[in-house]
Protein backbone atom coordinates (compact mmCIF):
# COMPACT_ATOMS: atom_id res chain seq x y z
CA UNK A 1 0.00 0.00 0.00
CA UNK A 2 2.83 2.40 0.74
CA UNK A 3 4.18 1.90 -2.76
CA UNK A 4 0.77 2.96 -4.10
CA UNK A 5 0.80 6.05 -1.89
CA UNK A 6 4.26 6.94 -3.12
CA UNK A 7 3.12 6.65 -6.74
CA UNK A 8 -0.08 8.62 -6.24
CA UNK A 9 1.44 11.43 -4.14
CA UNK A 10 4.59 12.02 -6.15
CA UNK A 11 4.40 14.98 -8.51
CA UNK A 12 7.07 16.54 -10.69
CA UNK A 13 9.35 18.65 -8.48
CA UNK A 14 9.78 22.27 -9.46
CA UNK A 15 13.22 22.73 -7.93
CA UNK A 16 14.95 19.37 -8.25
CA UNK A 17 15.12 16.23 -10.29
CA UNK A 18 12.60 13.47 -9.70
CA UNK A 19 13.46 11.71 -6.46
CA UNK A 20 13.26 7.97 -5.85
CA UNK A 21 12.78 8.65 -2.15
CA UNK A 22 16.11 7.14 -1.13
CA UNK A 23 17.94 10.48 -0.88
CA UNK A 24 17.04 13.77 0.75
CA UNK A 25 19.14 16.91 1.30
CA UNK A 26 18.06 20.02 3.18
CA UNK A 27 19.52 22.97 5.03
CA UNK A 28 17.60 23.46 8.31
CA UNK A 29 18.88 26.98 9.05
CA UNK A 30 20.80 29.76 7.38
CA UNK A 31 23.88 29.28 9.58
CA UNK A 32 24.06 25.49 9.48
CA UNK A 33 25.37 23.24 6.75
CA UNK A 34 23.29 20.95 4.59
CA UNK A 35 22.13 17.61 5.98
CA UNK A 36 21.98 14.57 3.74
CA UNK A 37 19.87 11.48 4.38
CA UNK A 38 20.31 8.30 2.37
CA UNK A 39 18.35 5.06 2.56
CA UNK A 40 20.25 1.88 1.70
CA UNK A 41 19.89 -1.83 2.39
CA UNK A 42 22.06 -1.28 5.49
CA UNK A 43 19.73 1.36 6.94
CA UNK A 44 19.53 5.16 7.12
CA UNK A 45 22.75 7.12 6.63
CA UNK A 46 22.69 10.54 8.26
CA UNK A 47 25.42 12.92 7.16
CA UNK A 48 25.83 16.19 9.01
CA UNK A 49 29.56 16.53 9.61
CA UNK A 50 30.43 12.88 9.09
CA UNK A 51 28.25 9.94 7.97
CA UNK A 52 26.43 7.93 10.62
CA UNK A 53 24.62 4.70 9.80
CA UNK A 54 21.38 4.02 11.62
CA UNK A 55 20.20 0.43 11.01
CA UNK A 56 16.46 0.28 10.41
CA UNK A 57 15.93 -1.85 13.52
CA UNK A 58 17.58 0.89 15.61
CA UNK A 59 14.97 3.51 14.66
CA UNK A 60 12.66 3.83 17.67
CA UNK A 61 10.19 6.56 16.69
CA UNK A 62 8.99 8.89 13.97
CA UNK A 63 6.80 11.91 14.63
CA UNK A 64 5.29 13.84 11.72
CA UNK A 65 4.00 17.37 12.22
CA UNK A 66 3.05 20.62 10.51
CA UNK A 67 5.51 23.39 11.45
CA UNK A 68 4.92 26.72 9.66
CA UNK A 69 7.63 29.36 9.91
CA UNK A 70 7.70 33.11 9.35
CA UNK A 71 9.56 32.67 6.07
CA UNK A 72 7.53 29.69 4.87
CA UNK A 73 4.03 28.87 6.09
CA UNK A 74 3.85 25.55 4.22
CA UNK A 75 6.47 23.62 6.19
CA UNK A 76 6.45 20.12 7.67
CA UNK A 77 8.78 18.25 10.01
CA UNK A 78 9.70 14.65 10.78
CA UNK A 79 11.40 13.86 14.10
CA UNK A 80 13.35 10.61 13.80
CA UNK A 81 14.93 9.06 16.90
CA UNK A 82 16.89 5.88 17.55
CA UNK A 83 16.98 3.48 20.49
CA UNK A 84 20.40 4.87 21.47
CA UNK A 85 19.09 8.43 21.78
CA UNK A 86 20.28 9.83 18.45
CA UNK A 87 17.77 12.06 16.69
CA UNK A 88 17.32 14.37 13.73
CA UNK A 89 14.67 16.88 12.69
CA UNK A 90 13.93 16.66 8.98
CA UNK A 91 12.22 19.67 7.37
CA UNK A 92 10.34 19.90 4.09
CA UNK A 93 12.07 23.21 3.34
CA UNK A 94 15.64 24.29 2.78
CA UNK A 95 17.41 27.64 3.18
CA UNK A 96 18.89 29.14 0.02
CA UNK A 97 19.65 32.66 1.21
CA UNK A 98 18.83 35.13 3.97
CA UNK A 99 15.55 35.94 2.20
CA UNK A 100 14.62 32.60 0.65
CA UNK A 101 13.41 29.38 2.27
CA UNK A 102 12.41 27.01 -0.53
CA UNK A 103 9.84 24.22 -0.41
CA UNK A 104 10.89 20.67 -1.25
CA UNK A 105 7.47 19.06 -1.06
CA UNK A 106 7.95 16.23 -3.54
CA UNK A 107 11.41 15.15 -2.37
CA UNK A 108 10.45 15.33 1.30
CA UNK A 109 7.22 13.37 0.82
CA UNK A 110 8.98 10.76 -1.31
CA UNK A 111 11.69 10.26 1.32
CA UNK A 112 9.24 9.97 4.23
CA UNK A 113 7.04 7.47 2.38
CA UNK A 114 10.07 5.42 1.27
CA UNK A 115 11.42 5.37 4.84
CA UNK A 116 8.09 4.02 6.08
CA UNK A 117 7.98 1.44 3.30
CA UNK A 118 11.42 0.12 4.22
CA UNK A 119 10.59 0.03 7.91
CA UNK A 120 7.42 -1.91 7.15
CA UNK A 121 9.35 -4.38 5.00
CA UNK A 122 11.81 -4.84 7.88
CA UNK A 123 8.93 -5.60 10.29
CA UNK A 124 10.01 -2.67 12.46
CA UNK A 125 8.39 -1.94 15.82
CA UNK A 126 8.95 1.80 15.39
CA UNK A 127 6.52 4.13 17.20
CA UNK A 128 4.60 6.18 14.61
CA UNK A 129 2.93 9.36 15.85
CA UNK A 130 1.60 12.54 14.29
CA UNK A 131 1.04 16.01 15.69
CA UNK A 132 2.70 17.89 18.52
CA UNK A 133 3.35 16.82 22.11
CA UNK A 134 -0.02 16.01 23.77
CA UNK A 135 0.71 18.26 26.77
CA UNK A 136 1.53 21.22 24.54
CA UNK A 137 -1.59 20.49 22.51
CA UNK A 138 -3.79 20.62 25.61
CA UNK A 139 -2.19 23.89 26.69
CA UNK A 140 -2.84 25.26 23.23
CA UNK A 141 -6.52 24.29 23.41
CA UNK A 142 -6.89 26.02 26.78
CA UNK A 143 -5.24 29.19 25.48
CA UNK A 144 -7.45 29.13 22.37
CA UNK A 145 -10.52 28.77 24.56
CA UNK A 146 -9.53 31.73 26.75
CA UNK A 147 -8.82 33.90 23.73
CA UNK A 148 -12.16 32.89 22.23
CA UNK A 149 -14.00 33.87 25.40
CA UNK A 150 -12.18 37.21 25.51
CA UNK A 151 -13.07 37.97 21.89
CA UNK A 152 -16.70 36.99 22.49
CA UNK A 153 -16.85 39.31 25.50
CA UNK A 154 -15.36 42.21 23.55
CA UNK A 155 -17.76 41.56 20.66
CA UNK A 156 -20.83 41.67 22.92
CA UNK A 157 -19.56 44.86 24.57
CA UNK A 158 -18.96 46.45 21.16
CA UNK A 159 -22.54 45.69 20.13
CA UNK A 160 -24.01 47.11 23.34
CA UNK A 161 -21.97 50.32 22.98
CA UNK A 162 -22.74 50.59 19.24
CA UNK A 163 -19.05 50.28 18.33
CA UNK A 164 -19.87 48.53 15.06
CA UNK A 165 -16.47 49.19 13.50
CA UNK A 166 -14.84 47.46 16.47
CA UNK A 167 -17.31 44.59 16.20
CA UNK A 168 -16.47 44.12 12.51
CA UNK A 169 -12.76 44.14 13.37
CA UNK A 170 -13.33 41.43 15.98
CA UNK A 171 -15.24 39.33 13.43
CA UNK A 172 -12.37 39.63 10.97
CA UNK A 173 -9.78 38.87 13.62
CA UNK A 174 -11.75 35.83 14.78
CA UNK A 175 -11.90 34.50 11.24
CA UNK A 176 -8.16 34.98 10.78
CA UNK A 177 -7.44 33.40 14.17
CA UNK A 178 -9.62 30.38 13.42
CA UNK A 179 -7.98 29.94 10.01
CA UNK A 180 -4.38 30.27 11.16
CA UNK A 181 -4.30 28.84 14.67
CA UNK A 182 -7.25 26.50 14.19
CA UNK A 183 -5.60 25.01 11.11
CA UNK A 184 -2.36 24.46 13.01
CA UNK A 185 -4.16 22.72 15.86
CA UNK A 186 -6.26 20.59 13.53
CA UNK A 187 -3.25 19.30 11.61
CA UNK A 188 -1.18 18.76 14.75
CA UNK A 189 -3.76 16.79 16.74
CA UNK A 190 -1.73 14.14 18.61
CA UNK A 191 -2.44 10.59 17.43
CA UNK A 192 -0.70 7.41 16.39
CA UNK A 193 -0.86 5.92 12.92
CA UNK A 194 0.14 2.77 11.07
CA UNK A 195 2.18 1.99 7.99
CA UNK A 196 -1.04 1.34 6.05
CA UNK A 197 -2.63 4.72 6.78
CA UNK A 198 -0.16 7.59 6.83
CA UNK A 199 -1.63 10.97 7.92
CA UNK A 200 -1.88 13.18 4.85
CA UNK A 201 -2.47 16.39 6.84
CA UNK A 202 1.11 16.33 8.18
CA UNK A 203 2.67 15.67 4.78
CA UNK A 204 3.04 18.27 2.01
Amino acid sequence: MLSQLLTSWRQPAASSATSDGAHYIFKPSLASGAKQLTLTDAGLTVQVTKPQLWPLDSIASIRLSYRPASMQAWRFRADIATLSGQSIKVFSTTWHSISQMARQDDDYRAFIVELHRRLEMANSNVSLTAGINPMLYMVGLVVMGLIGLAIAGLFVRALFTAEFAGALFLVGFSAWFAWQIGGFMRRNRPRSYTFDVMPKDVLP
